[in-house]
């Protein structure tokens, strides 16, 4: 199976109609513990860093690490650069090997993201990499050091942008955010619908980290392809090894080691058997 392209895996989910989780990393556990999730439930898998987490593991570095892991695995798995913020980032990504990438113009006017996101498609065709972009604003930001208000994404423009920019996948706004959420999420499902009605191409979701499981499965059910995780897995690892901690001090490095493979391995098979992907494979 190993390193596919992402576009395969979300052309595979709109057929069966399943949702397929794009699950952020830090780490080498964190990989690890991602794809052995993805083989013991035979679940194709997205692994992804964002733009803004380079500076906790630098590119150069992790990204080999996350193409490595990718072509050794038993089940299809895509290597996608999330939130790509510059085209220099988003080459060095594709130079390393990655099967996606993601530019985020989603800042700016709607004619400069348009003219933006077409020169990725451009370029990572060179590459064969499948190529997501943004409309609308998702809230937060990837590393929550931003609180950005959400902009609903209009079907109109929805609709403009795809056709024009030719891009593989969609991330759009329909009340999502990065992080946790403060109260539950309002999500407007009627703006999906309509949305996935006018736009024929995988749609995603970012700021899967707090959405209920039923919330999942309606997302899923009017065009959600793509499944964004990251928050719930960082908290997910930083709680077992708190709960560690306060039982025992760490003795042996390798049993931390051991702890932070398991802590991302479960989260990521939660979120599998919500979105409806395992025995896909």
């Amino acid at each position: 199976m190993a390193l596919v392209k992402m576009k395969d895996i979300l052309t595979k989910a709109e057929q069966e109609n399943y949702g397929v989780g794009a699950f952020s990393i830090a780490n080498m556990e964190m990989v690890m513990g991602a794809i052995k999730a993805a083989e013991e439930l035979r679940s194709p898998l997205i692994l992804q860093i964002a733009e803004v987490r380079l500076k906790h593991s630098p590119i150069h570095m992790i990204g080999p690490l996350m193409v490595a892991a990718a072509k050794e695995a038993n089940v299809p798995v895509a290597v996608h650069f999330d939130h790509g913020m510059t085209i220099e980032k988003i080459k060095q990504t594709l130079e390393i090997g990655f099967s996606s990438v993601m530019y985020d113009g989603s800042h700016h006017p709607l004619e400069e993201n348009i003219r933006n996101t077409k020169e990725v498609v451009k370029l990572a065709k060179q590459y064969g990499a499948t190529v997501e972009a943004e409309i609308g604003r998702v809230g937060g930001s990837e590393d929550g050091s931003e609180d950005i208000e959400i902009s609903l994404t209009s079907v109109e423009e929805a609709k403009r942008f795809a056709e024009e920019t030719n891009v593989d996948a969609l991330a759009i706004a329909i009340g999502n955010a990065h992080g946790m959420y403060k109260g539950n999420p309002n999500l407007r499902l009627d703006r999906l619908q309509e949305i996935d009605q006018q736009v024929d191409i995988p749609l995603v979701l970012h700021g899967g980290s707090g959405i209920s499981a039923e919330d999942f499965k309606k997302c899923i059910q009017h065009g959600i392809r793509k499944i964004n995780v990251a928050t719930a897995t960082f908290n997910s690892v930083m709680n077992t090894v708190n709960k560690s901690v306060e039982a025992a001090a760490y003795a042996d490095y390798f049993i931390f080691h051991q702890d932070v493979i398991h802590a991302a391995y479960e989260n990521v098979k939660h979120h599998m058997q919500i979105f409806g992907s395992c025995n896909r494979v």
